[in-house]
């Protein structure tokens, strides 16, 4: 009996290389065949390589955003799995690297990274967080969009509605935002003339625990996100249990936001990159890859 159980365990570690590496793996469909990545962990700075062999290389500056993308989670999320099949598709190797979302803004627009992932539209007049008397514009480009989702506000459920679909609702009062996240052209026009007071945090969570503490009016970003951050947290079952009483979407949303790779400028073959990664997302999205992606179920549930 415990000869057959041994066997059924390493079975099952064979057949589902995610659980028998604990490294990420990231399959797709090009051409009608099936091509697969297993992600190689960084020693130096953490985060992982994919398609190590390739002749050309990129380094990819992301953020802790479930159910998106997320390193605390198993499956990494769709959009790890989208940018990791687009680039590799080009014919890229591919280091991809989790760090504070201000933090990753700066490593591209320096240059010391060459892609931010995922990131909202940057208008043109949206300035950089890191680079005095620069626009974002000319430290990086956009490719095509890609699905997204809304930007909302966040309430306490006992609060009277502060919003109703004018951001001119908002001035003077106390907004909690993630530090260096774009939201919509005219809320971050108004966050940028401080017609509101800004509470900024590192991530949704925080922002999140900012609303319950009653330190903020209203808290902005992707509802989906800080549902997720929440559920996945370390915070006790009650709490989290509370947030959900406690915590409600504010509609209309004030916007619904695409996501886009943002190519650094710093890179010398920029313009071939861009090309490239519009040309993989084209690709994904005719043959129904992009559609799988982001609906698949993964070897830890749904992303």
């Amino acid at each position: 009996m415990i000869v057959r159980c041994a066997l059924l365990l390493i079975a099952l570690f064979l057949s589902n290389p995610l659980i028998a590496t604990g490294l990420p793996v990231v399959k797709y469909m090009i051409d009608g065949q099936q091509i697969q990545f297993t992600g190689q962990k960084v020693a130096e700075g953490g985060g992982y390589v994919f398609n190590p062999l390739a002749d050309k290389s990129v380094i990819i500056s992301t953020t802790n955003w479930p159910p998106y993308i997320s390193d605390e989670s198993c499956s990494k999320g769709w959009a790890f799995d989208l940018a990791i099949s687009v680039l590799t598709s080009r014919g890229y190797k591919v280091t991809i690297k989790f760090l504070p979302w201000s933090r990753a803004v700066m490593t591209v627009e320096s240059g010391w990274a060459d892609i931010l992932f995922p990131e909202y539209f940057i208008e043109d007049s949206a300035p950089s967080d890191h680079f005095k008397n620069t626009f974002r514009k000319s430290l990086v480009v956009l490719s095509n969009p890609f699905p997204g989702g809304n930007i909302s506000l966040m309430k306490r459920r006992s609060d009277p509605k502060l919003y109703f679909g004018d951001v001119q609702h908002l001035r003077g009062m106390k907004i909690g935002v993630v530090r260096g996240y774009q939201n919509s052209p005219e809320f971050d026009s108004m966050m940028d003339d401080g017609l509101f007071e800004v509470f900024a945090a590192n991530d949704d969570l925080q922002l999140v625990k900012l609303l319950l503490a009653k330190r903020v009016d209203l808290i902005i970003g992707d509802p989906k996100v800080f549902r997720y951050s929440v559920a996945t947290s370390n915070l006790p079952q009650v709490i989290k249990q509370q947030t959900k009483e406690i915590m409600e979407e504010v509609v209309p949303a004030v916007s619904y936001n695409p996501l886009h790779f943002a190519v650094s400028r710093q890179n010398a073959n920029w313009e071939q990159l861009i090309k490239d990664i519009n040309e993989g997302l084209n690709e994904l999205q005719a043959n129904g890859e992009l559609e799988r992606l982001i609906n698949a179920e993964t070897a830890c549930g749904k992303n």
